[in-house]
Order: structure tokens, then sequence, then C-alpha cells
């Protein structure tokens, strides 16, 4: 029989061991009111009726007898309560050891921490200043970290002109917006063209420098464009109220 199945007979309540858990958890049973002596001497004779112990039996029985105690003594210290959920009778005992785990955890990680701090306990910062003895030196004290040789080549090295950085790989620009809204207004006077041919034989910076000059035509007004579906062809077109507009824009 494990340990959760015991049978009770106590001032406060009377059932198997596992229900005893479920209302403390729930708090329908004050643990307060609970006298674990009692529990522990009831397991007693329960072994000494079986003739034998069962060793893993036992230790879940101390496990939550370890862990009603802890319970026991949090509800004894003022602090804060905490809210326990509902459980069903077999997951009580799970919660309870859950819970001692835990709390030996803390405890050894507080250890842990305690003899860390002891080992450090032989260096604090200093709060004072230095003494008067201690901030006053003399030539002799002092001596050279580096060769002063060394040092003159570190400083010199520092004086000579680096090396000629290379530009070749830096795209430079050849022609401005203004240049090409120029050439694209004189397209306009015949009322339309193709994108393909405002580019013809330019390079991919001309070709950038082309788009954003379209932009600005279609901001003022002055033209804009079609193309029938993705990657086609562009048609630009001049606007019939602008001033490049012909008869055949119309």
């Amino acid at each position: 029989m494990r340990a959760a199945d015991l049978d009770l007979d106590l001032d406060v309540f009377a059932g198997p061991f596992d229900l005893l858990l479920t209302l403390v958890l729930r708090e329908e049973v004050d643990l307060l009111e609970v006298d674990l002596a009692d529990v522990v001497l009831t397991y007693i004779d329960f072994l000494e009726a079986k003739g034998e112990l069962d060793l893993e039996l036992a230790t879940e029985f101390l496990v939550l007898i370890a862990a009603l105690l802890e319970l026991k003594s949090r509800l004894m210290l003022p602090g804060e309560e905490e809210e326990l959920v509902d459980l069903q009778p077999s997951e009580a005992a799970e919660e309870l050891l859950a819970r001692l785990l835990e709390a030996h955890r803390y405890r050894g990680a507080a250890d842990y921490l305690t003899r860390r701090l002891a080992a450090e306990t032989g260096y604090r910062f200093r709060q004072a200043p230095l003494p008067a003895a201690l901030r006053r030196g003399t030539l002799d004290d002092s001596r050279p970290v580096y060769d002063p040789a060394q040092l003159g080549r570190a400083i010199g090295g520092l004086l000579r002109m680096p090396a000629e950085i290379s530009l070749s790989h830096v795209t430079i620009q050849r022609v401005t917006v203004v240049e090409r809204l120029r050439h694209l207004r004189s397209l306009l006077h015949r009322g339309r063209f193709s994108f393909d041919e405002a580019v013809a034989r330019a390079d991919r910076v001309t070709v950038a420098v082309t788009i954003w000059a379209l932009l600005e035509l279609y901001k003022r007004g002055e033209a804009t464009w079609e193309q029938d579906e993705p990657f086609a062809e562009i048609t630009v077109q001049a606007r019939a109220e602008n001033p490049w507009a012909t008869a055949e824009a119309v």
C-alpha cells in the first residue's frame, strides 16, 4: 500500500492520507489544526502491523511529512499567503514533493552564495584616500616600462603619411538630375517615348539618375507613364497641360 493510501483517524480529519493532502492544498482543512505527530504514529503502527519495512514507501512518506511540516512552518510565520489551486487527490502528493524540491534548490543556492561571500571576506573596497606617505614618490621609484627606442619608433610611425587609398572600386556619378531632366524634356517634344530609348547605351548610374528625373517630371505634372505588364516596355507620355505637349500627345 502506498503512503498516500494510509487511513488516518485524527481529531479534525478521518480518511485516507491523500485526501488529507488534497484538502490541505485546497485550504478546506486548516493545516495548523492537524497534528502531524499523530500521522507519524499512525504510520509507525501500520509498519508494525505489516511486519516489514518498504524503503521506497517509507521514503515517500518521509518526503510528504517533510513537505507538510514545511507548509505548516510557513503558515505559522508571518508572510504573504500563497493561492493554492484545486488538485485531484492523486496530484496532491506530487505538488508537495515539488514544493519540497523547490525549497531544497533555494537552500542549496543560499548555501553556495554564503560560501562565496565567506571566501571573499578578505577583499574590501577602499573607502578612504591613500595615506600621505604613499602619495609621495621620487624619480628613483620611477622606471621606464618600455625601451625609449621602441617608443620613438612608435611615434615615428604615426608621423609617416599613410599609403594613398584606391577609389577605383567606387562608382563615380557622371550625370546629374538636371542634365537628365533636360534630356527627357527634349524627348517629350514628340509627345511620347519609351524609357529604353531614354537610357539607350547608358551605364547603370545614368539609368538610376534618369529614374529620379522621371519621378521629378511626374511630381511636377509634366509627364506620366504606363506599363502593360511587369517587365514590359515603359511608355512615357507628356501631359496635355504641360508646356512640352504637342498635338500628337493630345
